[in-house]
């Protein structure tokens, strides 16, 4: 999505996603996708981030992209009601989850309740149980995607897709912005993970995750950008600050979600919500993906505390090094994937141009 990057700013997520983004991506072709996904693992990488969870079409494209440019990425399944079909999504789990793609796996999913089909969600539910795994879903992501949910089934979404048994071997939610009480009662029971969004859901007035209470309830909270036309950037740095920052706020309690918490979102629970399980920690044995932060910096010093540095002061002008898979693709400042930067950009700015101004 990096080719609507400042394109469709200050709207309302339904108006936002129906009158600008759907229209706009039902232009891109396979080689637009290709070339987008280059210029998104580019800041990926000057971020410290070492692997995306990446919820979009056209698969082999992106995975192309990521592969030539060694970046980890864990794909999950899109469909709803406009594109997608569950015999697609059974042969995207065995190309990338199921063969031998050490950079490449797969989760199911799909986009949205608001978006996708009672029978359509029976259909991933029994996928899912026939491999027993989770399925993950954009849920409960503003007021009013919850409120219409009630009035047409009775329930929240979550609820509604319980009852569905999509969550019946776990599975995990993008947002979690809108929760009542018994919402938090079933994502503890049926193993559910939350990866939060601040600065989208800031930026499209979704609202504010209840970070704080999940902690509280046992809930793993990973950390997400969401994508760049809803964000902008794709930042961890600002992620993980607004995370903290945000519910110190909204508990008007400056000890809400200390920086050793959001540090573990970032990185453990991170790994924890894609299923890289071997990438959580530096262990002999652990895939060596790793970043490397450079502390001879105004912001990091003094050196008194390293994760509160990190979280509160450090920026992506501290990344070092990022390593993927032993290979670091990323350091002082250079791009070390075997082809032009450059070309990346101008190949952007021309899809781009041709989609939006077209």
């Amino acid at each position: 999505m990096t080719f609507l990057r400042s394109y469709a700013d200050d709207m309302k997520l339904q108006e936002w996603l129906f009158d600008k983004v759907f229209p706009a991506e039902a232009k891109l072709t396979s080689d637009d996708v290709y070339h987008l996904t280059k210029l998104a693992i580019l800041e990926y990488l000057t971020s410290g981030i070492t692997a995306a969870f990446d919820m979009y079409k056209l698969k082999q494209d992106s995975a192309k992209a990521a592969e030539e440019l060694g970046f980890r990425m864990v794909f999950c399944g899109d469909i709803n009601d406009f594109g997608g079909t569950l015999e697609e999504m059974e042969q995207d789990y065995f190309r990338y989850q199921c063969e031998e793609t050490p950079l490449l796996s797969y989760q199911f999913g799909f986009h949205a309740e608001y978006t996708t089909s009672r029978n359509l969600m029976e259909g991933i539910a029994q996928l899912a149980g026939k491999y027993k795994k989770p399925v993950y879903v954009h849920c409960s992501e503003t007021k009013r995607e919850v409120e219409e949910c009630r009035e047409k089934t009775g329930m929240t979404p979550i609820a509604y897709m319980d009852s569905l048994g999509l969550f019946e071997n776990g599975g995990g939610l993008f947002h979690g912005v809108h929760l009542d009480e018994a919402d938090f009662d079933i994502m503890k029971k049926k193993k559910i993970c939350v990866v939060t969004n601040p600065a989208s859901n800031l930026k499209l007035a979704s609202g504010i995750a209840p970070v704080k209470t999940y902690l509280e309830k046992g809930i793993p909270v990973a950390i997400g950008t969401d994508g760049p036309a809803s964000n902008n950037c794709l930042d961890m740095f600002k992620e993980m600050f607004l995370v903290t920052g945000l519910q110190k706020v909204v508990h008007n309690d400056p000890e809400a979600v200390p920086a050793a918490d959001v540090l573990k979102m970032a990185t453990v629970n991170g790994a924890y919500a894609m299923g890289l399980d071997n990438c959580d920690i530096l262990a002999e044995g652990k895939y060596a993906d790793l970043i490397m932060i450079d502390l001879m910096q105004p912001n990091m010093q003094p050196i008194q505390n390293i994760e509160k540095n990190v979280v509160y002061s450090a920026s992506k002008l501290n990344v070092k090094m990022t390593m993927i898979n032993g290979r670091a693709v990323y350091q002082n400042g250079k791009f070390k994937i075997g082809e032009s930067v450059e070309d990346i950009y101008e190949n952007a700015n021309r899809i781009a141009e041709r989609i939006l101004d077209g």
